[in-house]
């Protein structure tokens, strides 16, 4: 039988130094199979380089879209509860948000010199409604290799926060993908409240691998820096453990295989 696949993930690349550090170093040691960029942040010109190599080796590169903290256009920025806000009441100006996306994918390609292996959103808002229907629009006009968009289905045993991000859009973009023809990860794994230190981030890690499923996802925030990011604590400690031969150990004990996702190739309608 052979082991079950699991990408991990590094979601916010590029927005500070310390976290695209973390990247490298976890990648040279095998365990990531996965970067989303924040193409609009700070640190993105010093992350593209890292992220231009991940694309020529065994890491996936995709675009972390971000309508919350660092846009190309500030008109389209604005906090995650005044997006929600929008999508319930059917007011995010479709016009506008497709710029924003078609420019951040821009900016992905000109920096890594290809198209992303993956879309996902900050603080998952790609699968807000309103927004889906808007980015998948540009995904299946702009590509004819379909990108994997992230799913945030959760398993059985999932907490509150978990099961609260799945409500927020999960089944709708899962249903816009199967008719538009982009795969998705299985399960999303990793959701916790960053609080608790090294020996729970490492409980979690058991539980989450103990129940991982082939072409589930993994996502973490790591850095190597201890300030200067937001959750810098609780992002120093991911780097820690992921880094770490304990992880190492969980990892052969589990019985996964860390792979980057391998999208299953579907027709196009």
């Amino acid at each position: 039988m052979l082991a079950p696949r699991l990408t991990l993930c590094v979601d916010d690349f590029g927005l500070h130094a310390g976290i695209h550090q973390a990247a490298e170093v976890l990648a040279g040691l095998g365990r990531i199979g996965a970067v989303s960029c924040m193409v609009a942040a700070p640190c993105w010109p010093a992350a593209a380089e890292a992220a231009a190599e991940f694309a020529t080796s065994h890491v996936g590169v995709g675009l972390h879209l971000d309508l919350t903290e660092h846009t190309v256009d500030p008109r389209c920025r604005a906090p995650l509860a005044e997006w929600m806000a929008r999508s319930a009441l059917g007011r995010i100006d479709s016009l506008r948000l497709r710029g924003e996306i078609e420019a951040q994918l821009d900016r992905f390609e000109h920096s890594v010199g290809r198209e992303p292996t993956h879309v996902d959103g900050h603080q998952h808002v790609h699968q807000l409604p309103g927004v889906r229907e808007v980015l998948l629009s540009v995904l299946a006009g702009r590509y004819l290799s379909l990108p994997w968009v992230r799913s945030t289905r959760v398993p059985a045993a999932a907490g509150a926060k978990a099961r609260v991000i799945q409500a927020l859009g999960e089944r709708g973009l899962r249903e816009l993908c199967e008719t538009t023809g982009l795969a998705q990860n299985g399960h999303l794994l990793g959701v916790y409240g960053f609080h608790g230190g090294a020996d729970r981030y490492l409980a979690l890690l058991t539980g989450w691998l103990r129940c991982a499923r082939d072409g589930d996802l993994l996502m973490c925030h790591p850095s190597m820096a201890s300030d200067g990011v937001a959750l810098a604590a609780a992002r120093r400690c991911e780097f820690d453990v992921l880094a770490g031969p304990a992880f190492a150990a969980l990892v052969r004990l589990s019985g996964v295989q860390l792979a980057p996702f391998v999208a299953q190739p579907k027709e196009r309608s």
